[in-house]
């Protein structure tokens, strides 16, 4: 009688929460399914992002920076970004409040502007802002979609106790889909939910951990945390000395980058960061991953003497960072499926299919029994 009783609270719990927060959890799970190929399809669609190799070596940030700035005057450069060989360059201009993102696409050997693109009117990004935002003003948007997301966790909870079968006999239809040609359709949907649900729950636990990482503040510290991280989530820069700056380098920007260039020959890309201000440093980082971002090496060095710093943030040397530095560095890799290169992203995608069928199959569930 009393488990009678724990199960219905259970259910209800499962209904409510599933009712509120469906329509949101379909939004972000097909919102996912669509951006989980973004790269793929971009570099199918977009040739600009490509130029001919040739055996002339790129030009320095300091030149590429030069005739992008041409291209938007005004905008702050945040970055210029040498890629594998064979692709362009890409000048970023990114600025918080006034908000803009901008890539200017460049020839490495030759400076020739490819295209210039403004990144907030593309489809991918009208996509990843209803997948982390739900097109809301982000601030909003931000809480609406981590707590539908922590709403999600709860309702995976609750729905391994309500697929846990009484018995042997019931366990049977608990595992697999056993239809018969009489069997009617609510029967099938309720086998769909239940049945799918119980085979996608550990993927869609990992989807909903390293989703409410980004979400809340407070949940990436813990889990951090708990995996053991002592370091600082929050990147801060470790700045430049103002007391030495009559000793600065000529072409510090270019300095950086033919020490990251030796220093990282094999690197799938490099980024260059000018200093954003006459105290901060010039912060520089190699991808050593195929395909993925965890593999990162930042680096940061001081304007006017190229020190290179430390940090005490996640965001430092691959080296230098522990198992739970390098579990946070994957959360993106992880959540898109990327770690597990192209198979991980067709399996990810399948995933988040199935968990976008849930809120339709779990509503018609509860419609069906509301009208018999």
């Amino acid at each position: 009688m009393q488990k009678n009783k724990f199960k219905k609270v259970i259910r209800n719990i499962h209904l409510w929460l599933g009712l509120t927060s469906g329509i949101i959890v379909f939004i972000i799970a097909v919102t996912g399914c669509l951006y989980a190929f973004q790269d793929e399809i971009q570099n199918i669609t977009e040739t600009y992002r490509f130029v001919p190799k040739e055996d002339s070596p790129y030009l320095p940030p300091s030149k590429l920076g030069e005739i992008a700035k041409k291209e938007l005057p005004g905008k702050v450069l945040h970055a210029i970004k040498y890629n594998e060989k064979g692709k362009a360059a890409t000048a970023i201009f990114y600025h918080f409040k006034p908000t803009y993102y901008y890539y200017v696409y460049l020839n490495p050997y030759t400076g020739k502007v490819q295209k210039t693109v403004n990144a907030e009117e593309g489809f991918f990004h009208f996509v990843l802002d209803g997948h982390f935002y739900l097109w809301l003003p982000h601030e909003t948007g931000q809480i609406v979609v981590a707590s539908a997301t922590l709403i999600f966790l709860i309702m995976l909870i609750t729905g391994l106790i309500l697929w846990y079968p009484k018995n042997k006999s019931a366990a049977k239809q608990r595992f697999w889909f056993r239809w018969k040609k009489t069997t009617q359709w609510k029967r099938k949907n309720y086998d769909l939910h239940n049945i799918t649900g119980f085979y996608i729950m550990a993927i869609a636990l990992i989807f909903a951990v390293t989703g409410l990482v980004w979400g809340f503040n407070w949940f990436a510290y813990s889990y951090y945390t708990v995996s053991g991280g002592k370091k600082s989530l929050v990147y801060v820069d470790p700045g430049s000395k103002k007391e030495i700056r009559n000793t600065q380098v000529a072409n510090p920007l270019d300095k950086v980058w033919l020490t990251m260039q030796s220093e990282y020959p094999e690197a799938n890309s490099i980024e260059i960061h000018p200093p954003e201000s006459d105290t901060t440093s010039i912060a520089a980082n190699a991808n050593l991953g195929d395909g993925t971002y965890w593999k990162t090496d930042y680096r940061y060095f001081d304007q006017y003497t190229l020190k290179e710093y430390k940090v005490n943030h996640i965001y430092g040397k691959l080296s230098d960072a522990d198992t739970s530095d390098k579990l946070m560095r994957m959360n993106y890799d992880i959540h898109t499926g990327a770690v597990l290169g192209l198979p991980g992203k067709i399996f990810a995608f399948s995933i988040s299919l199935l968990i976008a069928s849930l809120p339709i199959t779990g509503f018609l569930v509860w419609y069906g029994k509301r009208n018999k």
